[in-house]
């Protein structure tokens, strides 16, 4: 499918992205270690140093002292990286450097695109960022796994774009960066709102459920079960499948509907007991280190789907009411000792066990009282919900404003053309020229036949070398370090 159609601004050309780049660049895989690098040590930049927008180089793991490394892959400021591996939403994100600190080295999941001569590169990252190429950017991604998808260099070449002149690139830039800046600011404000939000909601159950530990006994989690934990079953995905699987992010955002499950094939006696019921509290057994140990309640219909097996379900006795439970199991001091007893090598993905969760300390006054502190709760919280809801459709709208502003800009439509710009097909050609003069000179060559042997007045034939580049054939030579 066509990533530009219709009529061409004036002065503009439609090209590939691999027609104005100079160069690709990977980097490399290294031995490292699970810590960030020091001031004085060489790191590699982690996929979240490119994935939120800006350049974190916070986000790097140290390279072992006296590792080999190379330094051409140095991240330097000016360059544009992107994530050549990452989840489906965030594969192929581009990030400007605006300055990085020394000895930073791409990964082996990054790539820097280099601009030919001619392109401004603020226009080239506010390009990778708009929604015609973050759209074929995921149409070209490849994997089995929504987890993790790969964009190849040779796929990205071919991404198709329109090319303004140079002048109208700068202009295009100005602008965004002036309507940018102010949607920046305003998401800022959202940000603030919403964070101070769930601060708030964090303080209520945390004071709550202290206030009750010092009024009620205390009792283990595992004490007041009626059945025993159980983890659930991860069964393939499937079009045609028959059994609706919830996804991590419904207990992460606790949000139970078809949009947060996946339709699957499972065994069917493998599932049998894996059913929901209204009540089942789902804490996750594996995550990121701030969202191991999140927990939901379900309160939905009987046998609406089954539960993935990184999630572990918890069925109270009737002395506790599950609302109570889940108010424990969400408040900030459940949450710190989750995180405090995952363990895991990998760091990313810690892991606590059922006898983390069996051992979860909580308060137990008599049922009634359970069920005060609950409504009271509930009640605070509504309201502090109701505003964090408003903050994140405001923000909603600003980061819709924003892909229209990057459409508008992509397509000609942001700022007016000037009859005085060399019109963009003049720059394209200039960067054909140069690519051509630094190009390998082709050897003709032609393959004797098997029973054919050279004389000594007739030398063996020459290998075969790249294919030029011309002006017929305005592919890029790109460079793919090894």
């Amino acid at each position: 499918m066509s990533g530009v159609e219709g009529e061409l601004p004036k002065g503009w050309v439609r090209v590939q992205l691999g027609d104005i780049l100079d160069r690709i660049e990977a980097g490399k895989s290294y031995k490292c270690e699970p810590r960030p690098a020091g001031p004085d040590e060489w790191g590699v930049i982690k996929v979240s140093a490119m994935t939120w927008g800006d350049f974190d180089e916070s986000e790097n793991k140290a390279v072992p002292a006296g590792f080999e490394h190379n330094p051409d892959y140095e991240i330097k400021a000016g360059d544009i990286l992107l994530s050549r591996a990452n989840t489906a939403a965030y594969v192929g994100a581009p990030v400007l450097v605006k300055q990085c600190r020394p000895r930073l080295l791409l990964s082996d999941k990054s790539l820097r695109l280099v601009p030919a001569d001619g392109i401004d590169r603020e226009w080239l990252a506010y390009l990778l960022s708009s929604p015609s190429i973050r759209g074929q950017i995921s149409e070209r991604a490849t994997g089995t796994k929504d987890s993790m998808r790969n964009i190849s260099q040779g796929a990205l070449a071919d991404i198709e774009c329109l090319l303004p002149p140079l002048g109208e690139q700068r202009r295009i830039v100005a602008a965004l960066e002036q309507q940018l800046s102010r949607l920046d600011a305003a998401m800022q404000s959202v940000t603030k709102a919403v964070q101070s939000g769930v601060a708030l909601i964090d303080a209520v159950k945390g004071g709550t459920v202290s206030d009750m530990s010092l009024r009620s006994p205390q009792v283990c989690l595992g004490d007041v079960i009626r059945e025993p934990l159980r983890n659930g079953h991860s069964a393939r995905a499937a079009a045609d499948g028959t059994v609706r699987t919830l996804t991590l992010t419904a207990v992460t955002r606790g949000k139970f509907d078809d949009t947060h499950t996946k339709l699957t094939a499972p065994d069917p006696h493998r599932v049998s007991n894996l059913w929901l019921e209204p009540g089942d509290i789902f804490i996750q057994r594996s995550n990121t280190p701030d969202l191991v140990g999140t927990s939901a309640l379900y309160d939905g219909p009987s046998n609406w789907a089954i539960y993935p097996d990184l999630l572990i379900r918890v069925r109270t006795q009737q002395r506790l009411d599950p609302r109570f439970a889940q108010l424990v199991l969400s408040a900030p001091q459940t949450r710190q000792y989750f995180r405090a007893s995952a363990k895991g090598l990998a760091g990313s993905m810690p892991k606590i066990d059922q006898e983390t969760i069996l051992n979860t300390s909580l308060p137990l006054p008599d049922i009634e009282a359970q069920r005060r502190v609950v409504q009271d709760v509930d009640r605070t919280i509504e309201h502090v919900q109701g505003a964090i809801d408003v903050s994140e459709s405001v923000g909603g709208k600003a980061a819709a404003l924003r892909r229209s502003l990057l459409t508008e800009a992509f397509a000609g439509r942001l700022v007016p053309q000037d009859p005085n710009d060399e019109p963009a097909e003049g720059l394209l050609a200039r960067i054909r020229a140069e690519r051509e003069a630094v190009a390998p000179k082709k050897r003709r060559t032609r393959r004797a036949p098997a029973q054919r042997k050279a004389t000594h007045d007739e030398p063996p034939p020459a290998p075969a070398t790249t294919t030029p580049l011309t002006g017929e054939q305005p592919t890029l030579d790109l460079e793919f370090p090894s």
